[in-house]
């Protein structure tokens, strides 16, 4: 039985609401002082909000864009740093990841300015990028400070923010997992942050016609629920309460498909089957999905049939140390295959 310790690291403020942009400048002040800021952004991102940006920090910042999520992109925003007093990531998940993960080994603050609310990089304490020695999420730190402009979110494709609810309903499985991990292995478990997580996927699955209107508020409903998992996961010292089952099939896939679907689609078609190898509604966790218009079979983001049986098969090879639910069921190619397309997936 694990009864050892772990460190808890969280955001230190987040500024939440419409046309708070405007605020950069002071939300950052404390970190950059008088040395310059550099900006980590996507080309779509720094288009939408650059004007905005920049007139809000006052002293013109340094623009990096990142082309990719990879270590390529994090030298050169590093190489762009030296010298600075914060980085911050402007845009979706690959300007997030990739600004965090600068930050963290320039040991330099960082702020998380998410421009969509596609999955829970934006406040999480993990950066998952190309390149890396592992094909899943690494531990960096969390935001110092994070800072969601709802009227910016709002404007975002909606694609995106449904991508954002499939992460947020992954929780569902991520928790089970975690919890057959503790009942199995004796890994620590942690009640509180397993019940936030829980909240959050709770939220897609009983308020999903609402989230599907994708209107003010309940973008600002989305963004708050995207915060809190990333909470949970620095409460729980470990990706745990987020990232289960669900994301392994999605890391394979990306190995597979590396240009197929959003990592937050991936996730949700993920959860569909590994609800069920739990024994909960899967059928609750599709229909929430296709009620926020988020893709429910492998179809729609492009994955042949083979592909999505092949993840599940090796899905648990990417992390032999997570014990999951699929750890326990061993498929074969033959269930693997019933399995998809007994949910509809495939």
């Amino acid at each position: 039985m694990d009864t050892g310790y772990h460190l808890m690291e969280l955001p230190t403020k987040v500024l939440i609401g419409e046309g708070v942009i405007s605020k950069l400048g002071d939300f950052i002040k404390d970190s950059a002082g008088d040395k310059k800021v550099v900006i980590a952004s996507g080309s779509n991102t720094t288009t939408r909000v650059r004007k905005a940006v920049d007139s809000a920090i006052g002293a013109e910042p340094v623009w990096v864009e990142v082309a990719a999520a990879d270590t390529d992109n994090v030298e050169r925003v590093i190489r762009s740093a030296s010298g600075s007093g914060c980085i911050i990531g402007v845009g979706g998940g690959k300007s997030v990841d990739v600004g965090k993960l600068a930050a963290f080994r320039m040991h330099l603050p960082f702020y998380s300015v998410p421009t969509s609310a596609s999955h829970d990089g934006i406040s999480s304490p993990f950066a998952s990028l190309k390149g890396l020695d592992r094909p899943y999420s690494v531990m960096a730190k969390p935001p110092v400070g994070i800072l969601a402009d709802i009227e910016v979110i709002a404007s975002a494709p909606k694609r995106l923010l449904a991508s954002g609810c499939g992460d947020l309903v992954s929780k569902l499985t991520a928790v089970k997992d975690w919890q057959l991990a503790h009942r199995v292995n004796g890994e620590y478990y942690g009640s509180y942050s397993a019940s936030l997580a829980l909240m959050s996927a709770n939220l897609v699955l009983e308020r999903s016609r609402m989230l599907g209107k994708f209107g003010k508020e309940s973008v600002r409903e989305l963004v708050e629920a995207l915060i809190s998992t990333g909470v949970a996961a620095g409460i729980a010292g470990s990706s745990r309460p987020c990232s289960g089952s669900e994301h392994l099939f999605s890391h394979y896939l990306d190995l597979l498909a590396p240009d197929s679907g959003l990592h937050g689609e991936k996730c949700g078609i993920g959860t569909i089957m590994m609800a069920k190898l739990h024994g909960v509604d899967w059928r609750k966790v599709r229909s929430a999905l296709k009620n926020v218009g988020a893709p429910v079979e492998a179809s729609q983001i492009g994955v042949d049939d083979s592909k999505v049986v092949q993840s599940l098969v090796k899905a648990s090879s990417i992390r032999p140390d997570r014990y999951t639910i699929l750890s326990r069921k061993k498929l074969d190619k033959k269930s693997a295959t019933a399995l998809a397309k007994s949910t509809g997936v495939i």
